[in-house]
């Protein structure tokens, strides 16, 4: 996920001579895009404004993880929005989001301070990922009620815990299998959520499934999942969210992309419908929004804290300026 930061020009360097004129042409378009995606996350801190105070420190998955590349890939925004069209199929998560939130009022502050802790808790390192962590608690310990259907809930309860984060596990994962810029095979899945155990626990959620398989049974078994008007009401603010004009296509393709990834039960609980090609119409969207912004400018600020080398599937075209010392960038 992207806060703050700033989109490079052209990179310098030696291009054969109709791929640079390609690039003048196309760089201007592709910064536009980038600029108008990246605004959506910049209402806040940036979390990782220090960490280059951490030198060395891998926070809680490190360079060598499956985290990294897949939090790193544009499809995080699938991903993002079909969590929570998942969350939305638990009456007692949907009410305590709907009652104890503004989403409808700050939007875009909300999706910061999500962007915001998955940043942290993804790329931080480990002082990033506890203040993120210790945050999100505070904000939970008010977080009480009951349902609609009358039952209680508490956001500190584990259950509920294990609901939010697993479906955002799940999601970011089906995403990037979906749509990711390289295959996912069962091992690099199963070690992803193994990973993300690690940020589980530190929610004090229970359940957590140890492979991917295990937690895409989970999400579609878990017995509470009902309709509820919390629920109806969170989805019609997905399908519609009050978003600027320039971007409102594309994320009506995210939304549509993330639909088609759904789990049939899910899916019919919250009343999400799905149309032929919209997993074809994901690959196309995602694939230019991936041309226009490369990877997570976050994945690179880890790797100069860490010292390590990108990938060979790392492509970088924004940097974040608040953190001083991160190398330059390529087109």
């Amino acid at each position: 996920m992207a806060g703050g930061v700033s989109v490079s020009g052209p990179a310098v360097g030696a291009r054969p001579r109709g791929r640079a004129a390609i690039a003048r042409l196309a760089d201007p378009l592709r910064d536009r895009v980038a600029v108008a995606a990246v605004g959506l996350f910049t209402h806040g801190d940036y979390p990782l404004a220090r960490t280059l105070d951490y030198p060395g420190d891998p926070g809680l998955f490190g360079p060598g993880s499956m985290t990294w590349p897949v939090v790193a890939d544009t499809a995080v925004f699938v991903g993002g929005i079909r969590a929570l069209l998942v969350q939305a199929a638990h009456p007692e998560v949907a009410a305590g989001v709907a009652e104890h939130s503004h989403y409808r009022q700050d939007p875009l502050g909300r999706l910061t301070r999500t962007a915001a802790y998955v940043t942290a808790t993804s790329f931080g390192a480990m002082p990033e990922v506890e203040h993120a962590v210790a945050a999100v608690r505070r904000r939970h310990r008010p977080v009480t009620g009951r349902s609609g259907r009358g039952a209680p809930y508490d956001a500190a309860d584990p259950a509920l815990a294990a609901w939010v984060h697993n479906s955002l596990t799940d999601s970011f994962l089906a995403a990037y299998r979906a749509y990711g810029s390289r295959p996912c095979p069962a091992a690099d899945a199963d070690r992803y959520v193994a990973e993300q155990r690690r940020a589980g626990a530190l929610l004090g959620a229970d359940p957590l499934p140890q492979t991917a398989g295990e937690l895409a049974a989970w999400i579609v078994g878990a017995p509470d999942l009902a309709p509820s008007a919390a629920g109806r009401e969170a989805v019609a603010f997905l399908r519609d969210p009050p978003l600027p004009a320039a971007i409102r296509l594309a994320y009506r393709a995210l939304f549509r992309a993330a639909a088609a990834t759904l789990p049939d039960r899910i899916r019919a609980i919250t009343g999400v419908a799905t149309r032929p090609g919209d997993l074809q119409l994901g690959l196309a969207t995602i694939g230019a929004l991936r041309w226009c912004l490369g990877s997570s400018p976050d994945w690179q600020v880890a790797l100069a804290r860490t010292g390590a080398q990108a990938p060979p599937e790392a492509r970088f075209r924004s940097a974040a300026p608040a953190v001083r010392g991160v190398p330059g960038v390529s087109g």
